[in-house]
């Protein structure tokens, strides 16, 4: 993620000190998949929500490109979702939400980041 991209980041989210999970600030930026259907006789595709900074999404989005090819976890997603047959514009969303995730971790943490860091819950 670039500096001025991670900055625009911090303060839009005011160093993420409004949300108290990851999957908040993933609804803010509007990156997280939504369900569309109406009963049981509507079945849409999924889709991202669109509701949330439309800068800080193109931003991201932006970022998983590089991501996939530098970020070990990121390139991991990536290349199953690939190997799944999904279209690489949902792949690079996957991605630009990992980095979402993987940043707040940062910031929340206090920890610099630890490419082979695997989380306990896992």
């Amino acid at each position: 993620m670039g500096e001025k991209t991670a900055l625009f980041l911090l303060v839009s989210t005011d160093g993420f000190t409004k949300f108290e999970r990851a999957g908040q600030l993933c609804s803010y930026v509007g990156i997280t998949p939504t369900i569309r259907e109406s009963g049981s006789s509507v079945r849409g595709r999924s889709k991202i929500s669109k509701v949330g900074n439309k800068k800080l999404r193109n931003l991201l989005f932006l970022c998983a490109f590089s991501a996939c090819k530098y970020n070990r976890a990121c390139r991991e997603i990536y290349e199953r979702i690939v190997a799944k047959g999904k279209s690489k514009k949902l792949d690079l969303i996957a991605v630009a939400n990992k980095l979402l995730k993987q940043a707040f971790a940062i910031i929340k943490s206090g920890r610099p980041y630890d490419e082979n860091y695997r989380s306990k819950l896992a």
